[in-house]
């Protein structure tokens, strides 16, 4: 008789049951060659629904029976046993026996034993392994604000996961390593707390640091927090006038531009090894000096300071002649051009000169025998009295100068 509002057999009449296709199958007492029973493990998140399937090859009629974990029948060919209507039966079939269970807890988890019965009897498993996904990740850090070159630490907690979960770290691109403990509470949970600790430089102010968790029921699990760095300030002179070369008589205008975390409250100017002219107008984070002259030249200084530290920046001062075109004084090519035709001008009087020596002296010379010649009335006469003449050849002389 069936039970009132189960839904399922009575004990008596599933008995029967069982008794009669017992019956049946003793008649077979050689099972079919190549029968064989098979199944397999299942992994399900907490709350959703495993579905296990018994699957028989070769099947000669034999009966598939599903039971759980403390081998109490779930399903016996297509009647369910048990009372528990979470257990659905999605398919059966002299081959196959396939069976859904919704709503699945921690309770549930445990090996499952296919049944087919031959002689011997064959059975199969199936394990259910139930899986729970941690709570949303909780990410801290042991300061909120911390300042350049000091350490920090950052803790990421991930609670109530089966299995254990696995956290890893990352900052922009770049992987980190943290330090793990795991935690197993009484319900067979489990409790990650992952500690990451860094070093930060000016650079990290305002990078995400991100703690993602890895779990096989979840995915894209993450947490971040993005870092607050305080950094010394970073201090530049900045010209505004003159845009050239400083000459006496001139206006100088410099500005220091200073930023950092926080911003800095305080910005000095100093002359370095020396006072800054008398009449130099200091505004805030502008220095103006008129009139300059060469007793200004010199070093100065801005520094910029906040809670972190502080940081400056010089400018070299260096006043030229007013009457310079610019510094250092620019070549002038209009003297080194007179200078060069000056050159040029007395290298081609020089090769002048000594052309004309060396012309008057090459091959020039004189001789003696007309001697005498010069004072004679005629030409008769100077022929006989010339000395050297043709009886006097023996005589003749040269003279070079």
């Amino acid at each position: 008789m069936a039970s009132s509002g189960s839904g399922s057999l009575s004990i008596p009449l599933f008995i029967c049951l069982v008794s009669a296709v017992l019956s049946k199958g003793a008649t077979q007492t050689i099972p079919a060659q190549g029968q064989n029973l098979v199944t397999g493990n299942v992994s399900v998140i907490e709350g959703e629904t495993a579905t296990i399937s018994c699957r028989v090859k070769n099947n000669d009629d034999s009966v598939i029976q599903l039971l759980n974990p403390n081998r109490q029948t779930i399903y016996f060919r297509d009647v369910r046993p048990l009372k528990d209507s979470r257990f659905q039966l999605v398919n059966f079939s002299d081959n196959e026996l396939r069976v859904s269970l919704s709503n699945v807890t921690l309770s549930d988890e445990g090996r499952y034993v296919c049944q087919l019965y031959t002689d011997p009897p064959q059975e199969a498993y199936a394990d259910i392994t139930v899986l729970v996904p941690p709570g949303n990740p909780i990410i801290e850090s042991r300061e909120d604000v911390v300042s350049e070159g000091n350490e920090t630490e950052i803790t990421c907690t991930a609670m109530g996961s089966k299995p254990a979960s696995t956290i890893m770290w990352m900052k922009g691109d770049q992987i980190l390593q943290g330090e793990e403990t795991v935690e197993e509470t009484y319900d067979r949970m489990f409790t990650v707390t992952s500690r990451l600790r860094l070093t930060v430089s000016k650079e990290d102010d305002g990078v995400a640091v991100i703690c993602i968790i890895d779990h096989p029921a979840v995915k894209d699990f993450q947490a971040q927090k993005y870092l607050e760095v305080q950094y010394k300030p970073e201090v530049q002179i900045v010209v505004g006038f003159p845009e050239g070369p400083t000459r006496e008589g001139e206006n100088l205008e410099l500005t220091c531009k200073a930023k950092g975390k926080p911003q800095p409250h305080q910005i000095n100017w100093f002359k370095v090894d020396d006072d800054v002219p008398s009449h130099a107008v200091i505004t805030g984070s502008d220095l103006f000096i008129e009139n300059l002259n060469k007793s200004y030249n010199g070093t100065y200084r801005c520094v910029a300071s906040n809670l972190v530290g502080e940081a400056y920046d010089d400018y070299i001062l260096y006043v030229y002649d007013s009457r310079a075109d610019g510094g250092p004084q620019k070549i002038d090519h209009a003297v080194i051009g007179g200078v060069v035709a000056v050159v040029v001008f007395a290298m081609l009087c020089l090769l002048i000169i000594l052309g004309r020596y060396f012309a008057r002296h090459k091959g020039t010379y004189f001789t003696h025998e007309a001697k005498g010649a010069e004072d004679a009335a005629d030409a008769d006469t100077a022929i006989i009295n010339a000395e050297g003449g043709h009886n006097n050849t023996d005589d003749k002389k040269e003279y070079y100068i």
